[in-house]
């Protein structure tokens, strides 16, 4: 067999250079709430919003979400960060929320951390627990701005539209889910589990079988070449 020339090893390794770069292509890396999904009767409603770092060359030192005033969320407790001092601004609702415990007049309008830094190629948890999830909506739409040591600010407040591309700077998105759809969800999973569990077993026994088989052919070939 002939040796492969020079210029077919180059073009191998540059396809291969554009294999790795189309794989570990960067990934967009967006302010976001975490977990992104939850049922509208969740017992946890301790959330994180995830801010990263896109910067190559400054830090992010200041950062500021804004809550919705016409999904109002009346209180917030935000959990300490090392570094960061954490104020939250509240407002007066104009229709105020009725509840068993009485009406809530005011709700949570922003939180700013401060003091703190993110370096670059880094990202930063900040985690807040609601007091309550709103009511009477299917999402929770939150505007970030993250604010740069070189005095840029970007604006995470762009809403991603049914049918267009994802916006440049979209806004964090909380999706409140019907409870019966997180229960179908949640019953449905080991069952897909439990199928590729099967499919596997099924698949690694069907190896073995093959290996005995082609085992079991070579015996016997030995066998009657002895007997000849």
């Amino acid at each position: 067999m002939s040796k492969p020339s020079a210029r077919r090893l180059a073009a191998a390794s540059a396809l291969a250079a554009a294999t790795v770069l189309l794989v570990a292509g960067p990934a967009s890396a967006h302010v976001t709430v975490q977990p992104s999904s939850v049922s509208k009767d969740a017992t946890d409603q301790t959330f994180a919003f995830r801010v990263p770092n896109e910067d190559d060359t400054a830090s992010t030192v200041k950062v500021e979400i804004d809550f919705p005033t016409d999904t109002p969320i009346p209180s917030v407790l935000a959990a300490a960060v090392p570094g960061w001092t954490d104020q939250i601004q509240t407002v007066k609702l104009a229709t105020p929320i009725h509840t068993d415990d009485g009406d809530i007049t005011d709700a949570v309008s922003q939180i700013v951390w401060t003091g703190g830094q993110i370096t670059p190629g880094h990202y930063q948890d900040f985690t807040v627990d609601f007091g309550a999830l709103p009511d009477g909506t299917n999402q929770v739409v939150f505007k970030a701005l993250q604010t740069y040591s070189n005095g840029n600010v970007v604006r995470w407040i762009d809403q991603t539209k049914p049918g267009q591309p994802e916006p440049e700077h979209p806004a964090p998105v909380l999706t409140l889910t019907d409870p019966s759809t997180a229960t179908a969800n949640s019953a449905a999973a080991p069952a897909k589990s439990s199928s590729d569990d099967t499919a596997r077993a099924l698949g690694i026994a069907g190896i073995v079988i093959g290996v005995l088989g082609t085992a079991a052919g070579v015996l016997l070939g030995r066998r009657r070449n002895t007997a000849q």
